[in-house]
């Protein structure tokens, strides 16, 4: 005796999910994908740091050397080689924009998707948001970052604090059209938490802009933690992309010694491009009109 499988279950499982489809189209973006690779270079850079390069500490005997066989980026006003300040550099930044993005991420979806599914909160979310994006947001984090002291965690945590609300208002646009769709009302009839319904239902809706939040978070997160840095309100004990740009001002010979700033300049601008370039990538490839094209 055969049985028969129904022609829909056959079509439903042939069909690929939206995860495959997003993932099938972003990997036909040349762009994308070629940013991906950039991004998990300069990720594995940073983890590999010890095996790529000694730490950069001491003095040199080469001052001021330009690129040469010996030393591929260049010398400092100290002789030490750049090169290896922009590969401990990469540690520092990757670790400061991975801190304060899952920070900022965490603060900005909770906040979100609360005022979204709460109306009497809304207002206020909305409120509060409108008056955090509308502050001069460098000069406040430099005010922040000199009252509490130059360290790591506290560029984490002023670059963090500066970053939720762009996050907020990203997601909170997002979750106010989930929350009217028919779905969301019949989880509430079935007798779910709210604490439920945001876990299962919320938050999944959101994750593709979510995912778009991450990667811009973490590139503005780079760019604001090396100009903390520049500024001489980074960690003195850890080496940074700007910290490299800090002590070529400090020394002198941004000016007169151009590899001194070019290639940790060049390190943010691949970071920052290529975040850019994923996002737009994934909002193109998890768009049904884009993927038919």
């Amino acid at each position: 005796m055969t049985t028969s499988i129904p022609l829909d279950s056959v079509i439903a499982a042939e069909q690929p999910t939206a995860r495959q489809a997003t993932w099938a189209a972003f990997r036909r973006n040349p762009l994308g994908i070629a940013s991906l690779g950039v991004l998990a270079l300069l990720a594995l850079v940073g983890v590999c740091a010890p095996l790529i390069a000694d730490y950069p500490q001491g003095y040199g005997e080469a001052v001021l050397q330009p690129p040469s066989g010996a030393h591929w980026f260049g010398t400092d006003n100290l002789g030490r080689d750049i090169l290896a300040e922009v590969v401990w550099g990469t540690r520092i930044s990757i670790l400061v924009a991975a801190g304060s993005t899952a920070l900022a991420i965490a603060i900005g979806v909770l906040i979100a998707v609360l005022g979204a599914y709460f109306p009497k909160l809304d207002g206020a979310v909305g409120v509060i948001v409108d008056l955090c994006l509308s502050l001069p947001v460098l000069p406040l984090m430099i005010l922040v970052a000199a009252l509490a002291g130059p360290s790591l965690a506290t560029v984490v945590l002023v670059v963090a604090f500066f970053s939720w609300p762009e996050v907020t208002r990203v997601v909170r646009s997002q979750a106010l059209a989930v929350v009217r769709l028919p779905y969301m009302d019949a989880a509430r009839l079935t007798g779910g938490s709210s604490a439920w319904i945001i876990r299962k239902h919320m938050v999944p809706a959101v994750a593709p802009v979510v995912v778009v939040s991450v990667v811009l978070t973490a590139s503005r997160a780079v760019l604001s933690a090396a100009g903390l840095a520049f500024l001489g309100l980074g960690d003195p004990n850890s080496w940074s992309w700007g910290r490299i740009l800090y002590e070529a001002q400090q020394s002198g010979s941004m000016s007169s010694a151009w590899w001194t700033t070019l290639f940790p300049s060049l390190a943010m601008l691949l970071l920052v491009v290529s975040a850019t370039l994923i996002a737009i990538a994934y909002n193109d490839a998890r768009n049904p009109r884009t993927r038919e094209d």
